[in-house]
């Protein structure tokens, strides 16, 4: 185990070396600036920004600048806003996370226990119910939900308020959020169970006289739930990384639309800061997800 830990970690930093890598020099070498708007700047004032920021270096002096800062730490601040980046993250991030992480415990409940109901049922009426709703939610995008559950509760009807950042209602965007990742957990539950009940040591159980409640919840759905628990490390990080189309929709000041403006202006320190930062989550979920992996079948070893 220890091993494998430190065997992550490595790989982890060189995969963290390589995002900073590709982003950094991918981001200059799209034509423009940070400091090109609308309103043209004088060749003066140009020339001391990009003194100031270090911009007027090459391209490899300025990685290694920014490599060097990192390490101390150092995000910097934003080319538009002159704000702590890592404040500005730090900030950001408690919203995404806070809608993240009741969407993932949203998806996990109601997948877990659909997907075993379906299993349990299955070819009859509740599986057939279930499978329909669940292939609806996969088709449809989070932005198409999160568009239709926002015109119809909050438009037509009125029954729950529009995004307010005084008063938040999370029910609508944690919906949205959740559906997807829902079904999927779903489906995966589902065929799990059904793969464990024709196991033999199922089989054995029943022969015993074991009560059909422990055969399902002790002995079916403990090792049904392998393969959702090492979905869960890239199903955190990808709603805690991926929730920017949900949050543009409702209005939601997080992580996501900060990206999507630093983007859109061209910020390349607010970029890097927050690439950074979600590479990192999307790292730590997935070794994360491995080690519950083996906490739940021991008999796995990681090499």
């Amino acid at each position: 185990m220890g091993k494998y830990i430190v065997k992550r970690v490595i790989l982890a930093v060189i995969t963290m070396f390589l995002v900073c890598f590709i982003t950094f020099f991918a981001m200059n070498a799209v034509p423009g600036g940070p400091f090109n708007g609308e309103k043209a700047k004088s060749e003066a004032v140009m020339k001391v920004l990009n003194e100031r920021y270090g911009l007027d270096q090459p391209v490899g002096v300025q990685f290694v600048n920014y490599m060097k800062d990192i390490l101390h730490g150092d995000f910097g601040v934003s080319l538009k806003t002159g704000r702590d980046i890592a404040e500005t993250i730090r900030t950001r991030f408690a919203v995404s996370a806070k809608l993240g992480l009741m969407a993932i415990v949203v998806a996990l409940i109601f997948g877990v226990v659909l997907g075993a109901v379906a299993a349990l049922n299955r070819n009859k009426w509740p599986d057939h119910i279930i499978i329909f709703f669940v292939t609806l939610f996969t088709a449809m995008p989070s932005f198409v939900m999160a568009s239709f559950l926002l015109l119809i509760f909050c438009i037509q009807l009125k029954v729950i308020p529009v995004w307010n950042t005084a008063d938040p209602n999370y029910i609508l965007p944690v919906i949205a959020l959740s559906l997807s990742p829902m079904a999927y957990i779903t489906r995966l539950t589902k065929t799990s169970m059904l793969d464990v009940l024709g196991q033999d040591y199922i089989r054995t159980a029943r022969a015993k006289g074991v009560s059909p409640m422990k055969v399902i919840f002790i002995h079916a759905l403990r090792n049904a739930l392998i393969p959702v628990i090492t979905y869960v490390g890239p199903l955190t990080a990808s709603i805690l990384t991926g929730s920017l189309v949900v949050e543009n929709i409702f209005t939601i000041g997080g992580l996501g639309s900060q990206f999507v403006d630093s983007i859109t202006n061209r910020d390349y320190t607010m970029i890097m800061g927050v690439t950074i930062f979600l590479a990192a989550i999307m790292v730590l979920m997935n070794l994360v997800s491995d080690l519950l992996y083996k906490l739940v079948d021991p008999r796995i070893q990681l090499d």
